[in-house]
């Protein structure tokens, strides 16, 4: 899970600037389960061996790392984000078939049609409320078509104690309801809606295709 810094709902999550907190930050709130969530999200978002695969939001690199494995020597992922201390840890760890920008979801430096699939995971909240459907947008946009689409937001807990606690600790990311919202963003910006799900402990997923 992402770190918050406590902002004003229009103004977004912001960005995370240390990434070995953020690591184990990350291990913590996934209860010790986060290579498995992050296997499952790469399954769920289809890539295949040979594709061009665009993480936005990609912090540590942790997730397109286990992508460049998915598609292999013959593909190709880039990372995208918009901390400059998380691009240089994510280029440290980083195998050959990964690549790292600078950039903002909302604006992304890429070319029409660049990529077969886009994930984002976590990211949506931290952009400026007036900034998503921008970023949804622009994730259309360097999509070919027929290219696939994964997002995973924070999810609020059925149980209202346990809501109460995640509001506490994960704060913005739960207001307003992420699933509920990229419900609305996703279709609007382009996309058709293939399939919504949850994974353990706190994730919404929401799978679309260009």
């Amino acid at each position: 899970m992402k770190l918050h810094h406590h902002t004003d709902h229009a103004e977004g999550a912001g960005p995370i600037l240390r990434p070995r907190l953020y690591e184990v930050v990350s291990e913590i709130g996934f209860a010790g389960r986060r290579r498995l969530v992050s296997i499952r999200l790469v399954a769920l978002s289809g890539a295949r061996r040979g594709d061009h695969v665009l993480d936005v939001g990609c912090g540590t690199g942790y997730l397109t790392r286990l992508l460049a494995r998915r598609v292999g020597p013959e593909g190709h992922v880039t990372g995208l984000d918009v901390a400059q201390p998380m691009i240089e840890h994510a280029r440290a760890r980083a195998p050959g078939t990964c690549a790292y920008v600078l950039g903002e979801g909302q604006a992304l430096p890429f070319p029409d049609a660049r990529f077969d699939v886009v994930v984002s995971c976590l990211a949506v909240h931290h952009l400026p409320a007036a900034a998503r459907g921008t970023a949804l947008r622009e994730m259309f946009r360097v999509l070919r078509p027929g290219g696939r689409l994964l997002i995973v937001e924070l999810r609020p807990p059925a149980n209202r104690l346990a809501a109460r606690l995640a509001g506490v600790v994960a704060g913005h990311a739960l207001r307003p309801s992420m699933p509920d919202l990229l419900a609305e963003l996703v279709p609007a910006a382009g996309f058709r809606v293939e399939g919504t799900g949850e994974l353990r402990p706190l994730l919404h997923y929401i799978l679309a295709v260009r």
